[in-house]
């Protein structure tokens, strides 16, 4: 059985299926280009009107070369916004990754002993409501370097939503599961992976969620501050230097990067989920 193509070289049923579904989809592409469109205007129009920043087209002129068009540029001590992200993001990974490990197996363990989580849960209230910089001289105090302060940082700020979450997960778990698990004689590990894990998947990635959002916000807020590498500390050398196009591209990264970041552990619990 022959597949028409057209012109191109693409298969006709492949064109059909894209044109029938950009036509049931066509508003969730439509809506935020319109959106981005009207955005980008008002910015324009207030730069132009207030003199106070510069508008879009200005932004794209005085970035387009190099850190638009070569991110990963190189020139002696200067960077391009690539690899200030990278930076970022490798010490968002080590001090979230370690965050979820601790906050995941402690909130299991308070979750399943009510007098323990009595006991902790006032001083999960009060810490969770630290800002991240407020851990910023006690960072330095412990560790005397911005590398491991800023990975501190991290950490501190993104296991009280995963530690908290997970453990009302376990509270919240059926009692009907675990009537299962007695009748079945599940071993610990039976009983985790079988029964208590999937029961807590939701409730687990919806700290996992909340802790990405803010570990990315905290090492850039401590970037600026204190750092020789990273997309904050990329930001606070150019306001010093008063390249605010460079401030607001840079603010481009760290939107899109976020944005990323929440998708991708989006995609991992709705994987998690299906898989269970």
């Amino acid at each position: 059985m022959e597949t028409r193509a057209d012109a191109g070289g693409l298969p006709s049923s492949f064109l059909a299926n894209s044109t029938t579904y950009f036509q049931k989809h066509a508003r969730k592409f439509i809506a935020p280009v319109i959106g981005l469109i009207v955005a980008l205007l008002i910015w324009q129009v207030f730069s132009t009107l207030t003199k106070a920043l510069p508008g879009p087209i200005e932004v794209v002129k005085d970035t387009w070369d190099p850190f638009i068009i070569s991110p990963f540029f190189k020139e002696g001590e200067d960077k391009g916004l690539g690899w200030q992200a990278l930076a970022s993001l490798q010490r968002v990974a080590i001090g979230y990754t370690i965050a979820a490990i601790i906050g995941i197996l402690v909130g299991v363990l308070i979750g399943a002993i009510p007098i323990a989580y009595e006991a902790v849960d006032p001083m999960f209230q009060i810490l969770r409501t630290v800002p991240p910089l407020a851990w910023l001289p006690i960072a330095l105090a412990i560790f005397k370097d911005s590398g491991p302060s800023g990975i501190f940082i991290i950490f501190v700020t993104a296991i009280w939503p995963i530690l908290y979450n997970t453990a009302v997960g376990v509270q919240q778990m059926p009692q009907d599961y675990k009537n299962v698990a007695k009748v079945l004689r599940l071993s610990g590990s039976e009983y985790f992976f079988s029964i208590l894990l999937p029961s807590i998947v939701p409730y687990m990635f919806t700290g996992l969620k909340l802790g990405i959002g803010l570990a990315w916000l905290a090492i850039v807020a401590a970037e600026m501050l204190r750092g020789d590498t990273g997309i904050g500390f990329f930001i606070w050398n150019s306001y010093n230097s008063g390249d605010i196009s460079e401030v607001i591209l840079a603010l481009f990264y760290i939107g899109v990067i976020g944005f990323l970041l929440d998708k991708l552990i989006g995609y991992f619990a709705s994987f998690v989920s299906t898989d269970k």
